[in-house]
Parts: structure tokens; C-alpha cells; sequence
């Protein structure tokens, strides 16, 4: 008889990590871009009421601080933003990466208000919320180069972003319960 302990829980990927396809069905797609729609609600449900001490504790052992996640969401979010708009009205447009730690290392994420980004999330999620909605299907299947990942769809790019707010998001929860921060 097998006297294993259960596997521990991924700290990095709360939600499991990135299944990015270059297709999505219209339910798929409807269903990403509604994450989309709701991912600065849900992250500013996820930190009400955390205090200055509680957003500036790291999500988990070597990783960024709460404070800093949200504004890393801010500044990812703000260049998908760019990056599909690049996407529906040029060729095949390249996009460039970013150093994330290096960003997030800035004095203006370690330091400043979350409010600031909850905010520009805010805007820049209807902004894109209601670009994609009003999209045909044929935009979704668009190219862009990225540097890092290579040639990805509109589709791919939609698969990510509706990830990635879900996924810092569940880590400021996670966090939430295993800290029992109500």
C-alpha cells in the first residue's frame, strides 16, 4: 500500500499552465474574450482590501510581490492591447518581447498604488473587449511574428491573454487563502 503524500500544488500555475491554441472554435472564442472582458474585475476583487503589507508580499517564494503582479498585468495587458490592434491592420506585423522581471523590478511597480493599474486595466480591457467583439472570424486567424514565441494567430494571441489574467489573478487568491487573508 502506497503511503505517497498528494502531489504539492504548483505555486507558479494555480490554473495550470498555458494550453495556447492557434484555432478557437466561436464558443472558444466567445468564452476567451468574456475572460478578457472580466479579468480587471476579477483582479480587483482578487486585491480588495489587502493592505500595503499584504501587497507587498510575493505570491509565492521567489516570485513578485502581489503589488507587482498587478502592475505586471497592467503592462502585459496594455501591449496586447497594441498587439492586436498591430495584428488587424498591418501584414503579418512583427511584436517584440519584454524583460517581465526587469519591468517588474522598476520602482514604479514595486512602489506605486495598484489603483493606478486596476484603472488602466479598466479601460484598456473595454477598449479591447469591444474591438474583439466586433471582429469577423476571419481576423482571428491573422499572423503576427512575435520575438519569442514565433508566427502565432490572433486566435493564439486571444488563447493567451484570456490565460494569463486568470492565471495572476488565482495567484493573488491562492495566496488570499493560503495566508487566510479574508
Amino acid at each position: 500500500m502506497s503511503t505517497s503524500s498528494p502531489a504539492k500544488p504548483d505555486l507558479r500555475f494555480p490554473i495550470g499552465k498555458l494550453d495556447r491554441k492557434s484555432q478557437l472554435s466561436a464558443d472558444e472564442r466567445r468564452a476567451a474574450i468574456d475572460a478578457i472582458a472580466a479579468a480587471p474585475r476579477e483582479l480587483r476583487q482578487a486585491v480588495k482590501g489587502l493592505t500595503d503589507a499584504q501587497l507587498d508580499t510575493p505570491y509565492r517564494p521567489g516570485g513578485w510581490t502581489v503589488r507587482q503582479l498587478v502592475h505586471h498585468v497592467a503592462d502585459s495587458h496594455l501591449s496586447a492591447y497594441v498587439r492586436f490592434r498591430l495584428a488587424f491592420t498591418e501584414q503579418n506585423p512583427t511584436i517584440r518581447g519584454y524583460d517581465e522581471a526587469k519591468w517588474a523590478e522598476l520602482d514604479d511597480a514595486r512602489t506605486m498604488p495598484i489603483e493606478v493599474s486596476l484603472t488602466l486595466l479598466d479601460a484598456a480591457h473595454e477598449r479591447l473587449a469591444t474591438l474583439l467583439r466586433s471582429s469577423s472570424e476571419d481576423r482571428f486567424q491573422r499572423t503576427l511574428n512575435h520575438s519569442e514565441n514565433g508566427s502565432m494567430t490572433v486566435d493564439s494571441l486571444l488563447s493567451m491573454y484570456s490565460w494569463h489574467g486568470r492565471h495572476h489573478t488565482a495567484h493573488v487568491t491562492a495566496l488570499r487563502e493560503r495566508m487566510k487573508w479574508s
